[in-house]
């Protein structure tokens, strides 16, 4: 047997409400099919997603931790990161435009 490494990545496209815990750090619960998964992220990492939701029209932020102690309902997200895209208008919009 080797040892491996469990990450959890989860996506989401709209800001959540969260709740300010210590020194300005931000925890906020995303559901995932009916398993709430708890996140506390720092305050750099919180401007990301508050940014994206004021900046750009359409986006997704890609979350990704490891898998940490089991809740009643679903689990917490241990040293969570998050990556956040703009999400682009399809082709499709441009080429209608195009063709009127």
């Amino acid at each position: 047997m080797i040892a491996g490494k469990l990450e959890v990545i989860i996506k989401i496209n709209e800001l959540p409400q969260s709740n300010t815990v210590e020194n300005g750090w931000q925890q906020f619960e995303v559901d995932c099919g009916g398993r709430i998964i708890s996140v506390t992220v720092k305050p750099k990492i919180w401007k990301k997603l508050t940014d994206a939701a004021s900046s750009y029209p359409q986006w997704v932020a890609a979350i990704a931790g490891k898998l940490g102690q089991q809740t009643d309902q679903g689990f917490v997200l241990e040293e969570p990161n998050i990556q956040v895209f703009e999400k682009k208008v399809k082709a499709e919009a441009t080429s209608e435009a195009g063709e009127a």
